[in-house]
């Protein structure tokens, strides 16, 4: 009799467990999730998303020469310097890196367009255009220590001129605006058959051309309009009063303690309910973390070195990708390793084999639909703590001084860690790195330690029954 009332008790409260569980799931899909997704998918958040993405292949490109523009090892930093290529590595990054702005308006703009139905291209060269209207040359010409042209002077003497300051990280968010807003116009022309139509004959090249003349004319009409009240009206352009009203502020929220807390703690969660958090976080706080990457950068090329007191960014790219969703998302290398060497059952022992080298290489998708962690409220813990754990940590670490700024380097995603570390901020970044990779085994232990002692239970009980 009380083993029964036991047994009951037993599946009662395992019962409510479950139903408090599903309660959770169905109130998380049902109210949270719906308008989160319906917001990612805007037209404006999916054009900005994808055409950030074209932008890629320039800053990885770029990123290589300026890591040979400024080497880490100042024996060989002194020999390119001396032999004159390191004014050839210094011209690839300001043509590729240098300009990402360019390349963000142009595809934002051409990707709102193609999600429409029209020419994308067109509408990715208006952007530009647009780009150049709003801004004015503002670096002063320099001849050694000697100041030539002042900042001051440079929107009236150099006129003609497009100052490469504003085409690298500090017009990103103009760059956005300016690719949103004419990709949405010059698509509303385009569908609404607000165009010069050719007959059928006209060759596609020609027509297309011609489709373009109305709404291109009409918005280089307007930045220029917009061009002339910012000057006229806040002595000032555009690009400028964005870039020190709204820019520099939200630059300023993200590279902070809370701000990279906040950032890696939404990735695990977003991706506990099978939704694409690193996607999704990344698309929208992408551009900003690129912001402060590219400053970080442009720092390193003039002075070999990043710090706080030249401007310095702690929160950039390669602070939330190394070290939050390095080896995956929700840095799960920790468990495959625990899966590959440690663990009894034969569910977590075959996906670890599985997934080991993906994880190196920073894919996890193995892992996280395979054990499962997905839905999984006996991994969630230290998945949700693990990112946010390293990120923190090493935000405090570089506030304290013990390891350096990163140098605004971007590495492809699927490098695998310590290298990675290495590229972007040098030796005691790589060794910070692997010891968090160390770390992440010992958090998920206990968990993924249980985990596996349930599954090897069911494994055996399973056989038994066979029997």
């Amino acid at each position: 009799m009380i083993i029964r009332n036991r047994l009951h008790k037993i599946v009662v409260e395992k019962d409510v467990k479950v139903r408090g569980e599903k309660k959770m799931q169905n109130f998380i899909n049902t109210k949270i999730l719906p308008p989160i997704m319906k917001f990612v998918n805007t037209r404006p958040i999916v054009a900005l998303k994808d055409g950030m993405v074209l932008s890629l292949p320039f800053i990885m490109v770029g990123s290589v020469f300026l890591l040979l523009a400024s080497f880490p090892i100042p024996a060989v930093a002194n020999w390119m310097t001396a032999t004159g290529l390191t004014q050839y590595w210094n011209q690839a990054y300001n043509a590729s890196f240098g300009i990402v702005a360019v390349f963000a308006v142009i595809g934002i703009a051409n990707t709102w367009a193609k999600n429409d139905g029209v020419e994308g291209l067109p509408a990715g060269m208006t952007a530009f255009v647009g780009f150049l209207i709003i801004m004015n040359p503002t670096t002063a010409v320099m001849n050694g220590s000697k100041t030539v042209i002042s900042a001051s002077q440079a929107p009236t003497l150099l006129q003609g001129f497009i100052d490469r300051t504003w085409l690298g990280g500090q017009g990103m968010i103009a760059a956005i605006i300016v690719g949103l807003f004419t990709g949405w116009i010059y698509s509303w022309f385009v569908t609404h058959k607000i165009t010069i139509k050719l007959p059928d004959q006209v060759p596609p090249a020609v027509a297309n051309s011609f489709i373009a003349l109305i709404p291109s004319a009409v918005l280089t009409c307007w930045w220029l309009l917009v061009y002339i009240f910012f000057e006229k009206v806040a002595h000032t352009t555009m690009t400028q009063w964005i870039y020190s009203t709204i820019q520099t502020p939200l630059q300023g929220v993200t590279d902070s303690f809370g701000g990279i807390l906040l950032l890696t703690l939404l990735v695990p969660f977003f991706w506990f309910f099978g939704v694409h958090g690193s996607t999704l976080v990344g698309g929208i706080a992408g551009p900003i973390l690129s912001a402060n990457a590219l400053e970080n950068a442009a720092i390193f090329k003039k002075m070999g070195y990043v710090d706080g007191a030249h401007g310095g960014h702690i929160v950039i790219q390669g602070l939330f990708d190394q070290f939050s969703t390095v080896t995956g998302a929700g840095m799960t290398i920790g468990l495959v390793v625990f899966m590959c060497f440690f663990a009894k059952s034969q569910q977590m022992k075959s996906i670890g084999k599985l997934a080991l080298i993906p994880g190196i290489f920073n894919i996890n998708e193995p892992v996280l639909f395979g054990i499962p962690i997905v839905m999984n409220p006996l991994l969630a813990l230290p998945f949700f703590i693990m990112p946010p754990l390293s990120a923190g940590s090493t935000y405090l670490l570089i506030k304290a001084g013990i390891l350096p700024y990163l140098n605004g380097v971007q590495v492809p995603w699927t490098t695998p860690p310590i290298v990675s570390g290495f590229l972007i901020g040098g030796w005691k970044v790589a060794i910070w790195q692997a010891i968090i990779l160390v770390v992440s085994f010992f958090v998920y232990l206990p968990f993924a330690r249980s985990y596996d002692n349930m599954l090897y239970e069911k494994e055996q009980n399973a056989v038994v029954n066979d029997k």
